[in-house]
């Protein structure tokens, strides 16, 4: 955890609780540090990188918060900068709550999920929607090349902190492409497990064919 991760989230409320239950003292060293924003590592960046989907919480004006999930092929969410993430916010059911939400207050969280590698992170930052006119052209294709998809804005997060959160009760999951790259090996031993049984077989049937004849 980052200490401006920390700083944001361990309000005083969060902070009594921590101390009722004994573990304020570690948590409150995590909290020491400049207040600025945390900056994206390469280790961030790969990890949006990579994702296929994440979910978006929003607060809005009535109070309530709201969560999105937000998805697209690898490549749909990337880091344009140490500080900037980005993602093509494609059409859905023109609901816009999301959308709606971010005019009154911009503050967001994200959380993404890697289930096979059993990994999650938590990012805060402030989010702002821009035309797909604005996407940067060194930041490659907006749209993955064979992707069907129609992107109705860009939505441009400034990241304030971030957190990689501890692997306790994520379950393993694996998506049909993913199952497919680990089961390939296996399936080819079996087809070469099966051919060579099939060789075996021959074998043996002309084996018994020569005990017969004799």
């Amino acid at each position: 955890m980052t200490s401006r991760y920390a700083q944001l989230l361990f309000t005083p409320p969060v902070q009594l609780h921590q101390e009722h239950h004994g573990s304020r003292r570690n948590y409150a060293a995590m909290a020491e540090g400049p207040a600025v924003a945390d900056r994206l590592t390469a280790a961030e960046a790969a990890f949006a990188a990579a994702s296929t989907g994440f979910y978006l919480a929003t607060t809005g004006s009535t109070g309530w918060p709201y969560v999105q999930h937000r998805g697209g092929p690898p490549g749909f969410l990337r880091a344009l900068d140490e500080r900037t993430l980005a993602f093509a916010d494609f059409r859905g059911n023109k609901q816009y709550i999301t959308t709606g939400n971010l005019d009154t207050d911009n503050r967001v969280s994200l959380l993404l999920m890697d289930h096979p590698a059993r990994r999650r992170l938590k990012i805060l930052g402030r989010a702002r929607t821009a035309d797909v006119s604005a996407w940067p052209a060194a930041a490659g294709p907006l749209v993955p090349e064979g992707y069907r998809a129609v992107p109705e804005r860009i939505m441009l997060i400034d990241v304030e902190a971030y957190d990689w959160n501890c692997p306790q009760h994520i379950q393993p999951r694996f998506t049909p492409a993913e199952l497919e790259e680990a089961l390939g090996p296996v399936r080819e031993r079996m087809a070469s497990l099966e051919q060579e049984n099939a060789r075996l077989k021959e074998r043996l049937a002309g084996a018994e064919e020569v005990d017969r004849a004799r």
